[in-house]
Parts: C-alpha cells; sequence; structure tokens
C-alpha cells in the first residue's frame, strides 16, 4: 500500500443537530456518541496509509445551537477512547489519536478545553461563526436603515446620496468585523491565540 501526506478526516458516529440539509434532530441520544472500537478500526485501517488524519468521534456534539442543558456533551469519553486505542496498538504516547470537534458552537470553554486536553486538534464553530457574520450585518442594516431605503435621500438631506452605505463592500465588511472578533475569542478559548 502507498503512503502519502495528505491530511484526511473521517467522521465516524452521528453528529446530532442539522446541516446541510441533513437532519439528525430526532435521532436516538446513544447514536451521539462513538464506541472505541470504531476509533480504533478507523486508526487501524488510516495508519498504514498516513500519519496524517484525525478522527471526528461523536460523544454527544450536535451542528448548531441549542437551549443550553438540550446537549449532553461527554468529552470524558474521548480520553477513554485514546487509552483504548493507546492499549490495543500498544502506543507510547498517551493520545495516540488526534480528535475534531464537531459540533462545536455553543460550546463552554470549559467543554472546549477538556476537549481539547483529551486530544482533540480541530474544532468546528460553523454555526457560531455563521451567527457572528451575521451580527455585524444585521447591526450595520439597523443602524443605517434610514440610509438603505433608496438610492437618494436620508436624514442629512432629500438630495443626499446614499451610496456609501448601501455599497456591499461597507456592509460586508462588517460582518468580516463581526465574525474575525468571534475567531479571536475562539482562539482564546482554546489557548491558542498568537500560536503558529
Amino acid at each position: 500500500m502507498k503512503t502519502n501526506s495528505n491530511i484526511a478526516l473521517q467522521e465516524i458516529g452521528i453528529t446530532g443537530g442539522e446541516e446541510d440539509g441533513v437532519n439528525n434532530e430526532d435521532v436516538d441520544n446513544n447514536s451521539l456518541y462513538t464506541q472505541p472500537e470504531d476509533i480504533l478500526a478507523i486508526y487501524k485501517a488510516l495508519s498504514p496509509i498516513s500519519p496524517y488524519f484525525s478522527i471526528a468521534a461523536g460523544f454527544g456534539n450536535v451542528h448548531g445551537v441549542y437551549k443550553p442543558g438540550n446537549v449532553k456533551l461527554h468529552p470524558e469519553l474521548l480520553g477513554k477512547h485514546q487509552k483504548y486505542v493507546k492499549d490495543a496498538i500498544g502506543a507510547k504516547e498517551d493520545k495516540p489519536v488526534f480528535l475534531v470537534f464537531h459540533g462545536g458552537s455553543g460550546s463552554s470553554k470549559k467543554e472546549y478545553l477538556d476537549a481539547i486536553g483529551y486530544g482533540v486538534v480541530k474544532v468546528n464553530l460553523d454555526t457560531d461563526l455563521q451567527y457572528a457574520y451575521l451580527t455585524g450585518i444585521r447591526d450595520y442594516v439597523l443602524n443605517k436603515k434610514d440610509y438603505l431605503m433608496k438610492q437618494v435621500g436620508n436624514p442629512d438631506g432629500q438630495d443626499k446620496p446614499n451610496k456609501k452605505y448601501f455599497d456591499p463592500r461597507v456592509w460586508v465588511r462588517e460582518g468580516e468585523k463581526t465574525m474575525s472578533a468571534r475567531v479571536v475569542e475562539g482562539l482564546k478559548d482554546f489557548n491558542t491565540a498568537n500560536q503558529l
């Protein structure tokens, strides 16, 4: 078998919630937790091909954000999974598996840090980032509403042009700013700010 240096991500189990038209909101809760045997099987299958792979194992994760208490994350399972793989392959390192935290939006800093402590190397925050992007645009539109209703005429005068307000480069930039701020917050939460 030929090895390569590509990085692969294997998602196993089910991530709850809804994303990209796939709705797992009504799945049995037990389906949200990957079994250690599954992680070991993926590890054994991918290891001969490349050392560069990660596994997104379910530990109660859901896509989207839900009311606090509705999501039951158990990052401690990741530690048990690491030990299972370590023992099975005789690894020297305590965390032989690179893990991914799918459905990380809305999680607490403690949940992030617990998962990272068990070997998570990537956290997905798609829903948080989408919402952060929206807030910049939403707030801009709400604050500049009287300048966005027509091309000419605003509270400063009926002959005043509004192009500098409705130009997409202006309001899209507001979304970029709020999304960037959320990325910075995440990097701080993950203790990775200012690191390469």
